[in-house]
């Protein structure tokens, strides 16, 4: 019978960042995706590594920061294993609103026709934040291409059905397909986290309308452009990524046309040329996340059960440090920064204290 060290439930860029972190460590690894590797809200984010927004939750600023600053490392050595290129970005964002108290730098109307001569310029401050962005979608492809280059082996069309329980701790998983054997399982399955028969993560889908265009000429913009009302983001070929909603929507991954008018709108508004793009492609992703949204990582009460899941819109962000941090969770060391914040448990501490009034 074939067993591995550890069972990863779920192959979007969480999951397969995870298996490689924990096969280079010597663990053997497999990845049991529901339907293909990256395919789900890896493959359908921006990409913005947005770890100065001054909209993230002050819960999870010293994680998103510790991430950023792993990510150039983290994609080198991708590209290097894949021979993919992930579209790594440093020319930063220019942010539209209120800095929540973070004291940023406004610009001047000069200084944001300096940067962005084809932006608008707005009745709101704008700040410039020094962030980066990758395109999820080769990332993706890259963080497989190297997982199975480890030897971490994948199967898709796997979903996790249920947890295999032996002397009150996990001895692995069973999918329809067959029985997995392994002392470890971490449930990395996103917004199907909550699906897995008697041990579910409290995780629900919210779904995101984007959509990408082709501009009239090429490097339109070259920064982020962030607004509350929309998002405008450049890639290196030359298209131009609108977003995004998010919709409490169910499993509801219909792309709405009136919604990607509205959104090409916005980004219009913005900057005028961008009224002229041609639509490319549209599309809607769902995007998991948890009762109090912020991520779930940790152990579970369950020995031999880990979850890393319920990101909700920083996936692509936080894949680097939450791998880090969950290998070593995993293998007996204190992890790099603290995640009891985040810990499964929480869930029924809340659900306890609701019960005594």
């Amino acid at each position: 019978m074939q067993s591995w060290d550890v069972i990863v439930g779920g192959g979007g860029i969480i999951g397969l960042s995870l298996s490689i972190a924990l096969r280079r460590s010597g663990a053997s690894v497999l990845v049991l995706e529901r339907g293909e590797p990256a395919r789900e809200a890896t493959y359908a984010a921006a990409g913005m590594l947005a770890a100065l927004d001054p909209d993230t939750p002050k819960e999870l600023r010293e994680l998103a920061r510790a991430s950023a600053a792993l990510y150039p490392e983290f994609v080198r050595e991708l590209e290097d294993s894949s021979g993919i290129n992930v579209d790594l970005r440093r020319e930063g964002t220019l942010f539209i609103g209120d800095d929540c108290g973070l004291e940023l730098e406004v610009l001047s109307p000069v200084q944001l026709k300096t940067l962005e001569p084809a932006v608008e310029v707005p009745d709101r401050p704008v700040y410039y934040l020094e962030e980066q962005t990758v395109d999820p979608r080769m990332l993706g492809a890259a963080a497989l291409a190297t997982a199975k280059n480890l030897g971490v082996d994948v199967h898709s069309g796997t979903p996790v059905r249920k947890l295999i329980i032996a002397d009150g701790r996990v001895d692995g998983t069973q999918s329809d397909r067959a029985a997995y054997h392994a002392p470890v399982f971490v449930n990395c399955c996103g917004a199907w986290a909550s699906e897995i028969n008697g041990h579910q993560v409290p995780t629900r889908p919210v779904k995101g309308q984007m959509l990408d265009v082709i501009p009239p000429r090429r490097s339109v913009i070259t920064h982020v452009v962030r607004s509350p009302e929309v998002y405008v983001l450049p890639r290196t070929d030359g298209r131009i990524i609108i977003g995004a909603t998010v919709e409490e929507a169910g499993f509801d991954k219909r792309v709405q046309p009136e919604t990607i008018q509205r959104l090409h709108q916005a980004a219009s508004n913005l900057i005028p040329e961008l009224g002229e793009a041609r639509i490319h492609e549209a599309w809607a992703g769902l995007r998991p996340s948890s009762p109090d949204d912020l991520p779930i990582m940790g152990m579970t009460s369950l020995p031999g059960y880990y979850a890393a899941t319920a990101h909700f819109r920083n996936g692509i962000l936080l894949a680097p440090i939450t791998a880090t941090c969950m290998a070593e969770l995993i293998q007996g060391r204190a992890p790099a920064l603290d995640l009891s914040r985040f810990a499964p448990q929480r869930f029924a501490r809340i659900e306890e204290l609701k019960r005594l009034g």
